[in-house]
């Protein structure tokens, strides 16, 4: 577990942003991770990034990510200073990280001086150790990213939407309660379940969300930067990278009941959503979504409602019970939404 202690002010500060730099480097570890086969809805684009690796000799720089242990410097994966940054200006960022910043990670995360041989360049030839990074990060973002990148932005975009309105909305208690399933936030303190024990207390800063679609589940939390928090979770839409349908399993009960269509619009309005944004995350098309929409609303399991310019839909309290009791046995909930 790792436990961050949160007072007022940092939670008073709670911003959301994306980061396509981020998403790279988090694909890069779920490729490693899953050295014999990364799992349903990434196993298709997953083929095609090793292709790229094995093919193009100019991503070689990358491989640095797969020597990384559990907790590595934030200056080899940046925060985003916006809220919507490009990929090429958080690149350039990073070719330009200042000596100083790199020499008191490298002491924070070595203070016996022991730094690794693959670290040690960025030590002892910055820019050239820097450039090469970068324009490995590049390549690979070319071959393996960038072609998938406008529909993952606007995945992306509708998640930061739907979750800027909940805080505006609700506020950050509301907001961080509904996170992610392995996120708990029992105020003050927030509560990464992942396998590492660590505790730390986050005083006047700043507590940054940021959604990954490469994220599959797992969780990852910065605390190198002096004024800001970073915590990163699951966003919706990592279906849009499948190349085949999902697979239901047989204990899938609300699939049995309501179908499989209709199962994963109702697990996906845990949070609300959009139809355009139901559409890219669960990669069906709108026509579809529609229509299931309409039969979930008609059945009194789910409300439509205006916010703004959008249309918002939502379960009701019959929706949730669904949900609750039929829909948490399924193995694909996580990769759906």
């Amino acid at each position: 577990m790792i436990r961050i202690e949160i007072d007022e002010p940092t939670l008073a500060r709670t911003r959301i942003a994306i980061s396509p730099l981020a998403e790279a480097v988090c694909s890069l570890y779920l490729l490693h991770r899953n050295p014999d086969r990364v799992p349903w809805p990434y196993d298709g684009w997953a083929r095609e990034a090793r292709r790229v690796l094995r093919s193009d000799p100019a991503t070689e720089p990358v491989s640095l990510y797969f020597r990384l242990p559990g907790a590595s410097p934030d200056f080899l994966d940046p925060l985003p200073e916006t809220a919507l940054p490009t990929f090429a200006e958080q690149v350039a960022r990073l070719r330009e990280t200042p000596a100083e910043l790199i020499s008191e990670q490298l002491d924070k995360y070595y203070p016996d001086g022991d730094v690794p041989d693959f670290l040690r360049p960025f030590r002892d030839d910055r820019h050239t150790a820097l450039n090469r990074l970068a324009d490995g990060l590049e390549a690979y973002w070319e071959g393996a990213i960038a072609p998938h990148w406008p529909a993952m932005r606007a995945a992306l975009d509708e998640e930061v939407l739907l979750r800027a309105r909940a805080l505006a909305a609700d506020g950050p208690d509301a907001l961080l309660a509904r996170l992610h399933e392995r996120i708990r936030w029992e105020r003050p303190v927030l509560t990464l379940v992942k396998p590492l024990e660590h505790s730390f207390d986050a005083v006047n800063q700043r507590l940054l969300l940021v959604p990954l679609i490469f994220s599959r589940g797992a969780l990852m939390c910065s605390t190198d930067h002096p004024d800001v928090v970073m915590v990163t979770y699951q966003s919706r839409g990592a279906a849009l990278l499948a190349s085949t349908p999902a697979p239901v399993p047989d204990s899938d009960r609300l699939a049995l009941l309501v179908g499989r269509g209709r199962a994963a619009v109702l697990r996906a309005l845990t949070v609300p959503a959009t139809t355009t944004a139901l559409s890219v995350s669960l990669g069906l098309a709108p026509s579809t979504v529609s229509e299931h929409l309409t039969g979930l609303q008609a059945a009194g399991v789910i409300h439509r409602r205006r916010a703004g310019r959008r249309v918002l839909y939502g379960l009701e309290p019959a929706g949730v019970a669904l949900v609750t009791l039929l829909g948490g046995d399924s193995a694909g909930t996580e990769s759906v939404s």
